[in-house]
């Protein structure tokens, strides 16, 4: 059943008058009563009928892209990319007749900012949502998740994963760009061992993202797979996606673990921390500890030495979930499409020396 403005009004106990004067902002509301209201829009999903133009199911111009850190480059590669794509045919004019307005929305990693940003794009009628990077392996959320990308669907809105896995029950309703950060961990941790390597730390992302999870699961593997998996959890270390945290990590794991010859970072920036850790021990890279990343963003290369890493084709991933919430490409066979990746093995990587 379709809640309408009565609803809302009896849900927060005012007027009809009121909801409106709180929703379309143009009317001083006491602040509780606006709370009260925006409250039980919240727990109705009460969406708000958009201009005349937009009264059919998502017909305005807006596509929102949501990630978790635009200061990221990981995400920051994605998002850029897919606004390309969105904006229309490249000609620069604006006049194309097919461009849409892309708005990036940072979540800072927040399920509750990731839900109310959906919340306000079902408002404005979104023609498309592209969500990026991983999610966050919570049965709550993701429910929470899939009902509000439903609801989307319904209406009309294309809705795109890009880099991040599909939720449960949205296959028929998304398409999905996903990752194969399993693989490529695995091959980085053979990388590794067929070099020499046989005690390996890992600094590993946030406990509940599912890329943290597939990228350790891979590492790990590798390392059943070399007979080599043993107590795991002293050498891996968890923290955010950031320099600092593979800084501390890794001053941490060299103090608990000094035998560990190579250390494999949840993320290129990640290693980047953990290769000063390593110089502030007075180790050498790569001639005492190892140090590897994953996902091939622009600084690697430029790292002194430079980084082995994984490569993720993130400036095509994104383009290419642009195409898909543009309507310009055909969704993947199934709604999931599996992206590899590759290994970039460079100088930060070698034989330990001991």
């Amino acid at each position: 059943m379709t809640v309408t403005l009565a609803d809302v009004a009896a849900r927060a106990r005012v007027s009809p008058a009121t909801v409106s004067r709180v929703l379309n902002g143009n009317y001083p509301v006491a602040s509780s009563t606006r709370e009260r209201v925006l409250r039980a829009v919240d727990e109705l999903d009460y969406v708000l009928n958009g201009p005349a133009s937009s009264l059919a199911a998502a017909t305005s111009d807006l596509v929102g892209i949501l990630v978790n850190d635009i200061a990221d480059p990981f995400f920051g590669i994605m998002a850029g990319a897919a606004q390309s794509e969105i904006g229309g045919p490249g000609d620069g004019s604006g006049r194309g007749g097919g461009e849409k307005l892309a708005v990036v929305c940072n979540t800072g990693g927040s399920p509750e900012r990731e839900l109310t940003y959906l919340t306000l794009l079902q408002r404005q009628r979104a023609a498309a949502v592209v969500l990026t990077g991983g999610a966050l392996e919570d049965p709550a959320h993701q429910a929470a998740m899939a009902a509000k990308l439903a609801k989307l669907a319904d209406a009309g809105t294309r809705i795109v994963f890009c880099g991040r896995p599909p939720l449960p029950d949205t296959d028929a309703v998304a398409a999905s760009l996903a990752f194969d950060n399993r693989g490529g961990a695995r091959r980085l941790t053979e990388h590794l061992i067929s070099l020499g390597h046989r005690r390996i730390g890992y600094v590993a992302g946030p406990l509940e993202r599912t890329t943290t999870r597939h990228r350790l699961e891979g590492h790990r593997e590798a390392m059943k797979a070399a007979g080599l998996y043993g107590d795991e959890e002293s050498v891996t270390l968890h923290g955010p996606y950031d320099r600092s945290s593979g800084y501390d990590a890794t001053l941490e794991l060299l103090r608990r673990e000094p035998e560990v010859t190579a250390v494999v970072a949840a993320n290129d920036t990640v290693a980047l921390g953990a290769c000063a850790a390593v110089r502030e021990r007075g180790l050498c890279i790569p001639e005492d500890v190892s140090v590897a990343g994953f996902d091939d963003l622009p600084f690697s290369v430029d790292a002194v030495p430079a980084l082995t890493t994984v490569r993720l084709p993130l400036f095509e991933a994104g383009a290419r979930a642009g195409r898909l919430a543009m309507g310009k490409e055909t969704p993947p066979p199934g709604g999931v499409a599996t992206i590899h990746a590759e290994l970039m093995e460079r100088g930060s990587t070698a034989a330990p020396a001991r």
